[in-house]
């Protein structure tokens, strides 16, 4: 709907007194006909539309109004009868359903988004793969370890080849994966695996830990994550990986705080479920962001992944 429609008054206060409400006409909000007609949000949303009628399916979470689906019908398509009322009612659950779904993806979306970009700028080759072994993502250093690792160093520098994930890379990926299957088949715990180290057969130096990452709850299957690491060129006592800012150290509650933030809850409700104030939520989760050297909510979904 344009901006605007629900700002409308009588539907702002409907709203702000009826949550849990599923189903609205319009028109029930105006004592007659005629007032409804003189109504701005007639006026202004439902007559340009060139319709009559307008009925609202609501859907909320946690008492807040959170979506809605707006029905609009023109005077020869007439009224909504009670058979219709009826059979809305019948549909909403199964817009709820759908809707949840379209919420896992989109957030499954912004955490593969901000990932990439989180990723993009770790110095440490990283690697990111499908369930179906498919490439999802990879940082330039990443390929440039690929390129090493099929090439040899002197030859990927001077051709500044493009290569693929190794395939001993791609077959641990492949062995991890049928464990998987089998444990969830038994009904083990599929997420206790220690993450599998693979080295070139070669040049031992050249090593890939991989380990299996679950995105979030939308997804079925998890992702391979592959850490690349060339320990030749990382003669520094300190390695890129040491100061990656997911290892600063959190506080319980920061811990507990963070949790509930990846599992895409507001301020409001990680302060009810935390049993804390909104104030003091913002405090820790402002902390955690200094600490993990983030800048927005959907950074840290994707750093804790």
């Amino acid at each position: 709907m344009p901006a605007g429609f629900f700002g409308t008054r009588p539907l702002k206060q409907f709203v702000a007194a009826h949550s849990g409400k599923k189903i609205l006409r319009v028109a029930d909000l105006f004592s007659n006909r005629r007032a409804f007609a003189r109504s701005t949000i007639y006026r202004r949303y439902i007559a340009r539309q060139e319709c009559e009628h307008a009925t609202c399916l609501l859907f909320w979470k946690a008492r807040r109004l959170i979506c809605a689906i707006v029905i609009m019908r023109t005077a020869a398509q007439g009224n909504f009868s009670a058979t219709d009322t009826k059979l809305l009612r019948q549909l909403h659950p199964r817009f709820v359903i759908a809707l949840q779904h379209l919420h896992a993806l989109e957030r499954e979306r912004v955490v593969r988004v901000d990932l990439e970009e989180f990723v993009r700028r770790l110095p440490l080759p990283t690697i990111l793969v499908r369930w179906n072994l498919k490439l999802l993502f990879q940082n330039r250093a990443a390929r440039d370890f690929c390129s090493v690792w099929e090439s040899g160093f002197e030859q990927a520098r001077l051709l500044k080849l493009s290569a693929s994930i190794p395939m001993e890379i791609v077959e641990v990926c492949r062995r991890l994966k049928q464990r998987w299957r089998h444990a969830k088949k038994d009904r083990e715990s599929t997420f206790n695996f220690a993450p599998i180290e693979v080295r070139h057969p070669q040049s031992p130096y050249l090593k890939a830990t991989i380990r299996l990452k679950q995105l979030n709850d939308a997804v079925a299957q998890p992702h391979f994550l592959i850490e690349c690491t060339d320990s030749q060129r990382l003669a520094e006592p300190s390695t890129p990986r040491a100061r990656l800012p997911q290892l600063a150290r959190l506080t319980n509650r920061e811990q507990e705080v963070t949790r509930l933030v990846c599992n895409g809850q507001s301020n409001q409700e990680i302060a009810d479920a935390a049993c804390l104030s909104v104030p003091t939520v913002k405090k820790h989760l402002h902390a955690v962001f200094r600490k993990l050297e983030v800048t927005s909510r959907s950074q840290l979904m994707a750093m804790m992944l």
